[in-house]
């Protein structure tokens, strides 16, 4: 992996921009996660997402390598069963990262001069992929 490069004060390099997270499926599942702290088994998961088994557990490999995530496996009435939960660094990362999204849209909208559209939370549009 290349080191990153030393800030250069450009205005719009967003360095909070993180590159494990700023992915459409691996954001999917951070939201998830963040909007439920007890955790999620894989088969919710994949559903809200809508990945496949192999896909969601190639993301859910990079968020658990970058530590923003935890994987249990355990039983439930003998049947084997995978939870993941967002780890508090993954929770401050997501919040962070978000931010960063919310200067984009600030800035977007200083230049364009356009206003983000009706019903937006904080400038940010709901996505309907």
């Amino acid at each position: 992996m290349k080191a990153k490069a030393p800030p250069s004060g450009g205005r719009f390099a967003y360095e909070g921009l993180d590159r494990v997270i700023h992915e459409r499926a691996r954001l999917s599942v951070l939201t998830s996660l963040v909007t439920n702290p007890k955790g999620l088994a894989f088969g919710d998961l994949k559903l809200l997402c809508a990945l496949t088994d192999g896909n969601l557990n190639r993301h859910l490999r990079v968020l658990e390598k970058g530590k923003m995530i935890e994987i249990v496996k355990k039983h439930d009435r003998n049947r084997p069963q995978t939870i993941c939960r967002i780890t508090p660094s993954g929770r401050a990362r997501y919040v962070e990262y978000l931010s960063t999204l919310e200067q984009v849209v600030r800035d977007a909208v200083r230049v364009t001069g356009e206003r983000p559209a009706v019903g937006t939370v904080h400038g940010l549009a709901s996505s309907r992929a």
